[in-house]
């Protein structure tokens, strides 16, 4: 009934501003809301500076008074190697996994947030949702190759009220569009690396009277740098689209991806500092099938009102099967290996409006948004083969009693609905109120296997344990931006939302030997606060200096439990609520303007610091309230200078992190899991360069130039569990040659 009268008050009132605008009245001020300043800022002004902010409505979006940043993929050497550390060098508190040498996963979280598969961003491509299951399953097994993108936006948390309630915010993709002035272009990209990496990555591209194509194909190969970590990928992606008019655009995208790694296993601390390149695990595998569909149509309206229409699915599987055991060192048994099999079946669609009308005589834009998703996920737990290759059937009958069985179905819906309203006050200062309606069901429906033996391993207890659970919640998110424009070159924004984020499937439904689950774990939810200045002074720095602020009620993590019979484990659970908060600094500064060098030169550098605070202000667990927040390394600091001299471009790297906790308990050692403990501070030295001729462009590079060892997390599960060292020295060199 809430959802029906809510969606009743949005539709009216939609339907009301259709009916009392006059589109004559508003054709000048809505050409100049849509506006990102042009953010397609090319050529020499994209050399220079890495990134820029959006500011405005673009695309059916709004950007005015959120702490966003727009990162330029052109120009990047290292982007054969989907190098996460290169690629966001310019934004601000990002903590980044490092767990292969491909890039085929990504893993990135900020402020505090796990940076897991990516789990607290709402995920997108080209502005829909790709990720397994946003709510129930909100990880990022797919990524698109960065050779394949335009630009990657990213707004933080205040992005709960238009993409999603997640804490993070909103990380969209953009993929190249077709090229406008050819009917064909065809680019072809191939990569040598250490550890026998080999990529290619061709696109063909063009434009055919009114229809555009683009297709793309990505190989990647290697052996990886630790023992038992090969791996082969495929990813194809094309774009078609069709320009009826100059009101009505329609597009297809479809999107795949199949890839087959080896886990090498995870590491305690001792074992780590003997030998990071050690593994004693060669039956363990991975496995990725992910097909992306999306259908989008452009009305434009009439000049002042525009609606963008975007339907999605996705059909998509995840399989790994390997020996796992709560001590990392313990050797292989050779014996039945633990198979997990889930798939995803998605559906959704998404329509936005944005509509340019006249308030206190200053034109204002609203937004307003509508979000359906349905999908299903199926988790299976049981006994795998006991060979040591890619096998991912299930050995039901030659292992009846495997202990780890379980069989679950996880169906939910979601449906929202969004406005946002940008509101002119004067000719300098804005605000933009808007709110989220929220509507969530997931349910979980199976049952789990529970199996007892005795010492000489003879069945006691075989017994079926069946389980439903169905959560049903509905709520508001609102927010508040503000932006003041102080001069053409300086702009300070605000702004203060609410996030969300609910039990996902894989906190409550896979056993896992390294830890247990909390029965009563709950949701979570808080807000973000933002205050900041940025702007271009004379062309020759370009700054965000800001502050922020992030309250987390029943933040989930691990604490280290013991129980009735003295045991130890480590449970997931909700921990406490705990507050986070820093200040960040974006300093990129133009040489080329600061020294007046001639047109031939374009010479920057940039700063990207951030000082974080974190703390667990209360909690039900002992020994939990006044520590340190995991996943907060309190300074994290990169620096790079970027030299170009008419075709040939230089790129030099300086990152830093220092110590972070990975439990709520801020365990210092380890213990046989290697799934708590401390994160020791790293840096880390990148160098690359390119050189362009004609239509062919070279790329060498050296990561890790100072064979530091380190690592940047301890997994719960796949690859691990445990440590999982991040790559030594490696070089790269990348052929382009372009038709």
């Amino acid at each position: 009934m809430k959802l029906r009268v809510f969606k009743n008050i949005i539709i009216f009132s939609c339907v009301s501003i259709f009916i009392h605008a006059n589109p004559s009245d508003f054709l000048s001020n809505y050409n100049d809301t849509i506006e990102l300043q042009q953010i397609n800022l090319k050529d020499k002004k994209q050399k220079v500076f890495h990134f820029d902010y959006l500011k405005g409505v673009f695309n059916n979006q709004i950007y005015t008074g959120k702490k966003n940043q727009l990162i330029f993929v052109k120009d990047q050497s290292s982007s054969a190697l989907n190098n996460a550390r290169q690629m966001y060098s310019q934004t601000v508190s990002l903590n980044i996994f490092q767990t292969d040498d491909a890039g085929l996963q990504l893993n990135i979280g900020g402020r505090g947030l796990d940076p897991k598969r990516t789990v607290n961003f709402n995920v997108r491509q080209n502005y829909y949702d790709i990720s397994a299951d946003p709510l129930g399953y909100p990880e990022s097994y797919y990524v698109p190759p960065f050779e394949a993108l335009s630009s990657i936006e990213l707004i933080r948390g205040a992005a709960s009220l238009q993409y999603g309630t997640q804490f993070g915010g909103f990380l969209n993709f953009n993929i190249k569009k077709p090229n406008s002035n050819r009917k064909m272009e065809l680019i072809t990209r191939n990569t040598l690396a250490s550890n026998n990496l080999y990529t290619n990555f061709s696109s063909l591209s063009g434009t055919i009277n009114n229809y555009s194509y683009y297709v793309f194909y990505n190989f990647k190969n290697g052996d990886g740098f630790r023992p038992n970590s090969n791996f082969q990928s495929d990813n194809f992606y094309s774009y078609l689209g069709w320009k009826l008019n100059n009101k009505i655009n329609f597009s297809f995208e479809l999107t795949y991806l199949n890839y087959l790694a080896q886990q090498p296993g995870g590491l305690t601390d001792a074992m780590f500092n003997l030998d990071m390149f050690q593994s004693n695990r060669e039956r363990n595998w991975f496995k990725i099938n992910w097909l992306l569909y999306n259908f989008k149509t452009n009305f434009s309206l009439s000049s002042s009102t525009e609606m963008i229409f975007s339907a999605f699915a996705l059909n998509a599987s995840r399989n790994s099967v390997g020996f796992r055991s709560n001590r990392v060192s313990q050797i292989d048994s050779y014996q039945e290996r633990d198979l997990i099999k889930a798939d995803f079946d998605n559906i959704g669609f998404e329509t936005k409006i944005t509509h340019s009308y006249s308030l206190f005589n200053r034109r204002s834009t609203l937004l307003l948004g509508q979000k359906f998703f349905k999908g299903n996920t199926l988790n299976i737990q049981g006994p795998g083969s006991s060979g040591s290759d890619a096998d991912f059937d299930f050995a039901y009958n030659l292992y009846p009693n495997y202990e780890n069985q379980s069989y679950y179905e996880n169906p939910n819906i979601n449906t929202a609905l969004f406005l946002e309203n940008i509101i002119y006050l004067n000719s300098n200062m804005s605000i933009v109120p808007g709110l989220r309606y929220e509507y969530i069901q997931t349910e979980s429906d199976g049952y789990y296997r529970e199996i007892n033996t005795d010492n000489a391993d003879n069945v006691i207890l075989n017994q079926i344990n069946s389980s439903y659970d169905n959560r049903e919640r509905s709520f508001l998110l609102f927010g508040l931006g503000y932006s003041y424009n102080l001069s053409n070159q300086l702009e300070m924004y605000a702004n203060c939302s609410q996030n969300y984020r609910a039990v996902t499937f894989a906190d409550i439904n896979i056993v896992n030997p390294s830890f247990i689950i909390d029965p009563e774990i709950s949701d979570e939810d808080g807000y973000n606060l933002d205050l900041g200045f940025r702007g271009t002074l004379n062309k020759k720095i370009r700054y965000d200096l800001s502050l922020f602020y992030m309250f987390y009620n029943n933040r989930i993590g691990f604490i280290q439990r013991t129980f009735d019979d003295m045991s130890v484990k480590n449970q997931k659970g909700n921990v406490g609520d705990a507050k986070i908060n820093g200040f960040e600094s974006l300093l990129n500064f133009n040489f080329t303007e600061i020294l007046n060098l001639n047109s031939n030169y374009n010479f920057s550098w940039f700063i990207n610091n951030s000082i974080l605070s974190a703390e667990y202000v209360s909690s039900q667990v002992n020994g939990v309230e006044g520590n340190q927040v995991e996943f907060v390394p309190k300074y994290n600091f990169k620096s790079g200078l970027k030299f170009n001299y008419q075709n040939f471009h230089f790129n030099f790297q300086y990152s830093y992190l220092s110590s972070q906790f990975t439990d709520a308990t801020n365990s210092v050692e380890s213990d046989m899991s290697g799934l708590i403990g401390l994160i020791p501070s790293y840096s880390i030295l990148d160098i690359s360069m390119s050189y362009m001729l004609k239509n062919i462009k070279l790329e060498l590079g050296c990561n890790n130039i100072l064979d530091t060892h380190y690592f940047t997390t301890r997994a719960t599960g796949y690859p691990g569990p445990g440590i999982i060292p991040a790559i030594n020295r490696n070089f790269y060199v990348t052929l382009e040659y372009k038709f």
